[in-house]
């Protein structure tokens, strides 16, 4: 208790060089939570691509990159509703990029008879039917200033809008529904499909399902959940390895500069240590009390970096455009993350300041005054 109070009065005694170093600390640390923080609602996201019920699967092709790019048959589909315990089986497109006005939007082809497009709760006009026509989210409605009866381009094809729909999910809200035929037609894949959705019977369990179409279907991946849509493919092994790439390089760049404040600051106070040395306290007192001061210091840039990180997480995703798609998600666990670097630079960056602290020789710094 004696060296923490000693510790704090150093601090108080130089708050010049305490503020710069726990401003350091708090940048790095806000950066980490504000892009932890964007990378999970980035995740959580990428599980609503397919929204999927309690009782309902959504199948992939087992080694695509990410859910985007899968390519299956639709000649699954005849099997697959030939499969005990599933009710129905739908394919759905994700066509990408199709809107020239707004090229984050996610078009989907769907069977409009599909229990996927009769989901679809209309405010305005109502359901597609022909190749010709097309349902816009109400957000991607409002961005392209699109009612009911008007058109818009996909591709260079003209499609009648039939109706604007709400669903409350981020990728549905800001995309549109076109007929399946019409998808495979804009994307050249007759008779392909990006994933199929499987309905179950009420009285299936999805893990049950889940082994009995992995055994009739190899090279398949099913995704039942959000997180199991955000595991799926190469992209989405990048997004759950992004958040840890962050921590580690905040640790050694955070590390390296509060390793030169102290160091700095071990320098300047020579004739300190010299002075406790010669009254009695050995290298590892010494060296305990510089660490101490090291870790403190952090900590208190943490605390500031935690707060700027969960502020600066929304700033950035408004900064960036993507409120539509990205709602940053902020955990305890992230916040935790966020606490547990800021003890650990103070801990790595101490190290060496502690001990050339302890390593000072009294006669060698009393000779010099």
């Amino acid at each position: 208790m004696s060296t923490l109070i000693q510790t704090l009065g150093n601090l108080r005694g130089r708050p010049g060089r305490t503020i710069l170093t726990a401003l350091g600390t708090a940048l790095g640390i806000a950066t980490i939570v504000a892009l932890l923080a964007v990378v999970g609602g980035v995740k959580h996201s990428a599980g609503d691509l397919v929204n999927l019920g309690p009782s309902e699967l959504g199948l992939f092709q087992a080694d695509a990159a990410d859910p985007t790019t899968s390519i299956l048959s639709t000649t699954l589909i005849t099997r697959l509703d030939h499969t005990p315990g599933i009710a129905s089986a739908t394919p759905l497109i994700l066509l990408v990029n199709g809107l020239p006005k707004a090229p984050g939007s996610i078009v989907f082809g769907a069977e409009p008879h599909s229990f996927v497009s009769q989901g679809l709760v209309y405010s305005s006009g109502g359901q597609y039917s022909s190749g010709s026509q097309i349902a816009l989210g109400d957000t991607l409605a409002q961005q392209l200033h699109a009612t009911a009866g008007q058109t818009v381009t996909i591709d260079h094809r003209r499609l009648q809008v039939t109706g604007i729909y709400h669903n409350g999910i981020a990728f549905q809200d800001a995309g549109a529904f076109i007929p399946l035929s019409t998808a495979q037609a804009l994307t050249g894949r007759p008779g392909e499909t990006t994933s199929i959705v499987v309905k179950l019977d009420p009285a299936t369990k999805p893990a049950t399902a889940q082994h009995t179409i992995t055994k009739r279907f190899p090279g398949i991946q099913i995704i039942s959940d959000a997180q199991q849509a955000t595991r799926a493919g190469v992209s989405g092994d990048l997004i759950s390895q992004f958040g840890l790439v962050i921590v580690v390089l905040a640790l050694l760049l955070g590390g390296i500069g509060v390793a030169n404040t102290m160091l700095m600051a071990v320098i300047e106070r020579r004739s300190e240590f010299a002075l406790l040395s010669a009254v009695g306290f050995n290298g590892p007192q010494i060296a305990g009390r510089v660490l101490v001061e090291s870790i403190v210091t952090t900590i208190l840039g943490a605390g500031i970096g935690l707060l700027l990180g969960v502020i600066g997480a929304q700033l950035l995703v408004d900064a960036l455009g993507a409120q539509t798609f990205v709602n940053p998600q902020i955990t305890a666990w992230d916040l935790g993350r966020g606490l547990l670097v800021g003890v650990l630079l103070g801990a790595l960056g101490g190290l060496y300041p502690a001990w050339r602290a302890a390593h000072v020789s009294p006669a060698r710094v009393l000779a010099q005054h």
